[in-house]
């Protein structure tokens, strides 16, 4: 069966999860997966940016790095970052036919993302350094699975409450007990946070890195790196976290010389200007939004917006609104997911903010396209930005 056949009979989107899948799978399989030790990378938001700037890092010293992330926006593909550029057509194919042939009828067992994981094992076999995004959680995730040299863990907020629990210290819980014997934390962290992942690093004897802030050589060399390249701070923030794992890997001297070769950000629809008055972004939750409230903060952008129902769209659109022109709603459907569509006219109607349905793009108006990959990833499809 092919790529194409065999993911179009998987559903992306999930309504419950075997915890022990993955689990299971690897224990059976385990002499068929070599890849070195993981740099495992945890958190509600800030996990795609972290891993690439991090993986970027390391490739501006001459390393071979595998960076695996979700979800994509156009292509499958876009979640296998190898060698500098997304894997080709052709590798995708003979890895998924190596895959299948390794796991056979278990290969069924699998779930879209779990099989996604399994992929990356095979890709990344050969890296000196691979770096795997969490999809959902921590602790009964699929990328947990494998030995880990590093854990990173961006800011851990509310998110996916009908699987982590409606509570931050059950959601910091699943999320941190994955912690590695190595491990790093940002501080934009409430503290309970905090207070978890240090009781966490003290039972299971973990070396844990709190960032407060850079080295005075890193912070010099990172304030010419932002005059070159503008990014907003939640960008910065993850930067940061990515270098002092960069450090923590390596050596400063290394981070700096690394840090003097990066380019730009090479991810798609992080606070990503299109064009002079048109953003992308795909962040989908409470975090995002404040995150681009303060980016956009005293402006008024016409706001393109859609989400899952399983979202705080009523506290996303409030946060928004100091904002917020007019919320423009762009209507489409997914089989998996219901998304809010009409329900978002009644929630701004209560929070008094203009809404309308989107029919085009006023190139003339600054506008931020802003929820769901799914969103983003149609309207940039159908207005080939």
């Amino acid at each position: 069966m092919s790529l194409s056949e065999f993911l179009a009979k998987k559903g992306e989107f999930y309504s419950k999860i075997d915890p022990f899948v993955a689990f299971r799978i690897l224990e059976k399989y385990q002499k068929y997966f070599k890849m070195p030790p993981i740099i495992h990378i945890v958190g509600t938001n800030g996990k795609g940016s972290t891993g690439r700037f991090l993986a970027q890092l390391l490739e501006a010293l001459g390393y071979n790095v595998g960076h695996y992330s979700s979800p994509h926006l156009f292509d499958f593909k876009e979640r296998f970052y190898l060698k500098k550029g997304i894997v080709d057509e052709d590798l995708l194919e003979k890895t998924h036919q190596r895959l299948s042939l390794i796991l056979q009828e278990d290969l069924e067992k699998l779930s879209y993302f779990e099989y996604a994981t399994f992929l990356a094992a095979l890709f990344f076999e050969k890296c000196d350094f691979v770096i795997f995004e969490a999809g959902l959680g921590g602790e009964y995730d699929a990328t947990s699975v494998f030995e880990k040299r590093l854990s990173i863990f961006t800011q851990i907020d509310y998110d996916h409450e009908q699987f982590l629990g409606n509570r931050l210290e059950q959601i910091a819980r699943t999320k941190l007990k994955v912690m590695a014997k190595k491990a790093l934390i940002s501080n934009n962290q409430d503290e309970i946070v905090l207070k978890m992942a240090r009781k966490t690093a003290i039972l299971k004897g973990v070396d844990l890195d709190i960032l407060q802030d850079l080295s005075f050589d890193l912070q010099k060399e990172l304030r010419h790196y932002k005059a070159q390249f503008i990014i907003p701070l939640f960008l910065e923030q993850n930067l940061k976290l990515a270098l002092r794992a960069c450090e923590i890997l390596l050596t400063k001297t290394q981070t700096i010389k690394a840090l003097k070769n990066l380019g730009k950000l090479n991810l798609r629809g992080r606070c990503e200007k299109i064009s002079e008055k048109l953003y992308i972004d795909v962040g989908h939750n409470v975090l995002a939004a404040r995150a681009l409230c303060e980016y956009f903060k005293g402006e008024k952008l016409e706001i393109v917006y859609n989400s899952f129902l399983d979202k705080k769209i009523f506290e996303i659109l409030k946060i928004l609104k100091p904002i917020s022109a007019k919320i423009m709603v762009f209507k489409c459907e997914n089989e998996a997911r219901a998304l809010a569509n009409e329900q978002i006219f009644d929630l701004c109607e209560k929070l008094n903010i203009k809404c309308e349905e989107f029919k085009e793009l006023d190139k003339d108006k600054k506008t931020l396209v802003f929820g769901s990959f799914i969103l983003v990833e149609k309207f940039l499809k159908d207005y080939g930005a």
